[in-house]
């Protein structure tokens, strides 16, 4: 499925974007050669089955896999090169994943990988966010609770998690390895801030940002129920 926005739309979104926050983080990402035309966001969207999405759903899950739909996004790598990524969503999020992905795109925002959880052994989260992979639908539930998380229908999404790890007034740090990245003064690539241009493609569109909770901080997190 192809974005339903033109690109001079969303050209027009990321200078207005970072000429209101002019950060490093978010304007200073590598940028195409002087004359060369930025590269073309590009999506598609087709059915998953439970083979594709492997450890990541099970019978009992609370949707089924006929309702996810395998999104595949170009996206800006930490390197600055063109990579297209995959993430597993709920068909009714497909458009508002799709679109949200496309303005990143544009931001020329990093994303290290972006795998589906079910490609690491187990489904485990822990090794996914360890790898900085931005992922969406995983059959979770939410830390310390009986209930199940976003993700657990794809209708959550998490950016970098490593480096915009989850933590608890508890202590629980999310992966585990993102002890450096509690320092949010840090600008590195593909970090998340309050305020920033990348935070705002997703909240100004309705999404819920982690980082703005309470407890816990969860800088990696968007969702959209």
């Amino acid at each position: 499925m192809r974005n339903s926005r033109g690109s001079s739309s969303r050209r027009l979104t990321a200078a207005f974007a970072c000429a209101l926050v002019a950060t490093t983080a978010q304007c200073g990402n590598p940028q195409p050669p002087a004359g060369e035309p930025a590269p073309r966001f590009t999506s598609s969207v087709e059915p998953v089955d439970a083979a594709r999405l492997g450890a990541s759903w099970h019978p009992g899950c609370p949707v089924a896999p006929d309702r996810l739909r395998l999104l595949r996004v170009s996206h800006v790598g930490v390197d600055g090169q063109e990579r297209t990524g995959e993430l597993v969503v709920h068909e009714d999020r497909v458009r508002q994943t799709v679109d949200a992905f496309a303005r990143l795109h544009a931001l020329r925002f990093p994303i290290e990988r972006m795998r589906p959880a079910g490609d690491y052994p187990g489904a485990e989260d822990e090794t996914s966010m360890r790898a900085n992979n931005t992922s969406a639908f995983n059959c979770r539930g939410i830390s310390g609770s009986g209930s199940w998380s976003q993700h657990a229908y794809g209708r959550a999404v998490d950016v970098n998690p490593l480096r915009n790890p989850y933590l608890s007034s508890e202590g629980d740090l999310q992966p585990a390895t993102a002890g450096p990245y509690l320092d949010r003064t840090r600008r590195d690539p593909g970090m998340l801030h309050d305020g920033d241009a990348a935070v705002r493609v997703f909240t100004d569109a309705g999404w819920t940002w982690g980082g703005s909770w309470h407890d816990p901080k969860d800088y990696q997190h968007f969702e959209l129920p």
